[in-house]
């Protein structure tokens, strides 16, 4: 079950080649696996899809990932929000929607709707990159900061600031996440 609370079904296939391959599918036919293949792990992404991958090297610390969800919680004022880590490079990820808006407009009501309403808002939210912290010196823990530029013609991450430890960047950038000022760092 992702966080949704969509349930998924893990399939076996074969290849061209007559190697086995897996998926996820969220019906409930066709050939189910029922244990997980020796070397591989769930991956759910930040858009709540799932996926099986090869078990990935541990890279980025529990701490330091604590180290952004802590600072964003800090610094900033964004309400919902997903953290993604590949290797060296930890993502934040912003929800597409205006969370407290459509809050707002749910506010009808007795406490208990509203609570329910809020959850299925929370279930639909769809989450855009926006901000990357990269480890570059695995032995001093050095990392550098990017942002997403949505300018037509770049449409990808651009470096923003110095190189520096992971709690001076976070106390840095996190605070422009859903703010005007984030279109202006470079």
């Amino acid at each position: 079950m992702n966080r949704k609370e969509q349930i998924y079904y893990l399939h076996q296939g074969m290849t061209k080649t007559g190697k086995p391959k897996y998926f996820f599918s969220m019906k409930n036919e066709g050939h189910v696996v029922e244990a997980m293949p020796k070397g591989y792990e769930i991956y759910e992404n930040p858009n709540a899809q799932v996926f099986l991958r090869k078990v990935q090297p541990k890279i980025i610390s529990d701490e330091e990932r604590s180290t952004v969800e802590e600072g964003i919680k800090k610094f900033s004022s964004l309400e919902s929000y997903q953290i993604d880590i590949k290797k060296e490079t930890i993502t934040v990820y912003t929800a597409d929607q205006d969370v407290n808006l459509l809050s707002e407009l749910l506010n009808f009501g007795s406490k208990d709707k509203l609570r329910e309403a809020q959850n299925r808002l929370l279930k639909s939210i769809s989450y855009s990159p926006m901000l990357q912290f990269i480890l570059i010196d695995e032995q001093k823990r050095i990392f550098i900061t990017q942002r997403y530029c949505f300018l037509g013609r770049i449409d990808d991450w651009i470096d923003i600031g110095n190189q520096g430890t992971l709690q001076e960047l976070v106390k840095n950038y996190v605070k422009h996440l859903g703010q005007e000022s984030f279109f202006e760092l470079h």
